[in-house]
Formats: structure tokens, sequence, C-alpha cells
């Protein structure tokens, strides 16, 4: 994988396809064998993959414990993204619950995220959920003078609506929103798409295939493991999984035209949408890896890109429990 996309005014320069981490410490369900994951970041390396995604919440703590120590021995080739702002203790790991954006909290959370990463700076530092009890002004205020300091390169925002992007965005330029967006999900078109383009801030996608249904391999009997997050996902219940079939079908369909995988036609769909969109498809399988990348070379015709359109009014079911759905920003 050769080609390069840019996001945000600044124009950090990351491959077209990143790799989701979440998911190789925890998170659909037991944690993978730590040695194959590390093998497979630095497979993604061999790859040509330059785009990586953690959490100091993912594990939590151990996802950035396990990116660091895979990417140590290339980090000046690689762009590492983390994030901060939920209400974890920095040391022993302990989520205490809820959101925690304050700016002290916010130095604490970065500096042991730089000594878990094994680097002197991260390159693009993310709000995981907007804080409102916090100013977003004082947010960016804060990630402002850490860049100043240089541990911090780039700001970014996830889940975050139109208003606080803007707001973010005066005091210190934002680099990349990331957000769900997917052929079954396509909300941030009506608005969050329109401002980021006026605004030349890059958009990262994640959960690009669905959580794994737009790959057409799971269907109403697939269980999963109880600690699997895709529990809390109410259009992954079996009935809804039932239900939404009709859309990997019509995913299917264009993908046999096209001599390429489900996986492939829907993030080649993602890439069409904007040049400056970097999905961020996670997997835990080489194979998946390498097949995810191969949705580079697909190229999808203007009768493709309409039919999938359709995808949309196909689907059944909430994105999340009214829970997690009270977290995201309007």
């Amino acid at each position: 994988m050769t080609q390069t996309r840019f996001l945000g005014p600044s124009a950090l320069a990351v491959s077209p396809i990143g790799l989701g981490c979440m998911n190789t410490t925890a998170a659909y369900g037991a944690a993978p064998d730590r040695s194959a994951m590390l093998a497979l970041l630095q497979h993604a390396v061999e790859r040509g993959v330059t785009f990586f995604d953690t959490a100091e919440v993912y594990g939590p703590l151990a996802n950035e414990l396990l990116v660091g120590e895979a990417l140590a021995p290339v980090r000046e080739s690689v762009v590492i993204a983390t994030k901060f702002g939920f209400d974890i203790d920095p040391v022993t790991g302990a989520n205490h619950g809820g959101l925690n954006s304050h700016p002290e909290h916010i130095r604490t959370a970065v500096h042991g995220s730089l000594r878990r990463l094994q680097t002197d700076y991260i390159d693009l530092l993310y709000q995981h959920r907007v804080d409102p009890n916090v100013p977003i002004e004082d947010v960016a205020g804060a990630v402002r003078d850490l860049i100043a300091e240089g541990k911090v390169r780039h700001f970014g925002l996830s889940e975050a609506g139109v208003s606080t992007i803007r707001r973010a965005h005066a005091v210190q330029p934002v680099t990349a929103l990331q957000s769900e967006y997917s052929l079954w999900w396509r909300e941030p078109e009506e608005r969050i798409l329109p401002v980021l383009e006026e605004l030349h801030i890059g958009f990262v996608p994640f959960s690009p295939l669905g959580r794994g249904f737009l790959t057409g391999t799971m269907d109403q009997s697939t269980a999963f493991d109880a600690s699997d997050f895709r529990n809390n996902i109410p259009r992954l219940s079996p009935e809804n999984r039932s239900a939404n079939q009709r859309v990997v079908a019509l995913i299917q369909r264009i993908a046999v035209e096209q001599r390429a995988s489900s996986a492939q036609v829907a993030l080649a769909w993602l890439l069409a949408q904007k040049p400056w969109i970097v999905p961020i498809p996670g997997t835990t399988k080489p194979h998946r890896l390498d097949e995810n990348i191969g949705a580079t070379s697909v190229t999808l015709s203007p009768h493709d890109l309409d039919a999938l359109d359709a995808a949309e009014a196909m689907v059944q079911g909430a994105r999340y429990v009214e829970r997690l759905q009270a977290q995201i920003d309007r």
C-alpha cells in the first residue's frame, strides 16, 4: 500500500486505510494472544499501514502498551493516534466511570500515554468523548499547550457535534474528527461532513465494517462472547441481524461483480466519499488485514455507488443502547 491521504489543515500524511487497534487487547470477547497481536501490528507495518489508532481506555492501558511495544522499532515512520477523556487512573488503569477532560487530567493522561507508547510525542491526540462539564475551549487550550511543548503534534475530536468542532477549532486547529461512519451509519453526512470540508478537517471513520457485520461473516445464529461489546449494539441483536441480511446481500452482489470481498466493497465505498476520509477497520487476523488493505485497489463505478446508497434505508435497529447514545455530542 503506497498511497497516501492527508488529514487536516496541517496535512498529516497517513496510509489511506489505518488499523483500529482496540480489539487487539479486548473488546470483542476474550483478549487475543499478545504475541500474535504484536506480530499482527508488525505485519501491518510491513504491508504499508502507517496509521495506528489506540486509546487510554482500551484495556484500560493495555492497548497502548501493546501498540507502543510493537511500533517502537519503527516509531519515526508511523503515525500513532491515541485518546483521553475518561476518568481513568493512568497508573493502575482503574476506571472510575464517567468522563474527565479537565486540563490537569488531560496532562496527566498524556504523560501516561507517552510512557506506555514508548515515545516522546503523540502524533494525533483525540478527546475521546465530549465532556459536558468542561468547556471545549479549555480542552483545546490544554492540547494547544501540549503541542507547544512538543508532546503532541495534532489535535482531534471524537463523536463531537458541529458546535463543539467549531469552538474547538477556533482555539486549536482540529486535524481530524473520529466518529462512526459506514454504509449502515450515515448520520455524519447531514451536518458533520459539510463542516469538516469547510474547515479542512480530516475524517477517520471507526467501525467502517459495521463491527464486522458488513463483511457478511455473521448471521442471526452467530454467538457473541458474554464480554463482547457487540452485545450493546441493538442492530446486532439476533432478530436485527436476520433483518439486516438485506444490507449484506446488496454489498455481496456488488462484490461479486467487482471480484472483491464484501469488506473491500464497504471500505472502497468510504474511500470514494471524500479524499480526506481514512477508515480504521480493526482486526486480529493477518489475512483480514491484507483483505482490508486490498480495498484501496477497488474502484466502484457511479452505478455501484448509487446502488450502495440504498443500504442505509434497509437497516433495522438502533446504533447504541440509550446509555451509550447519551455520551454522543450533538
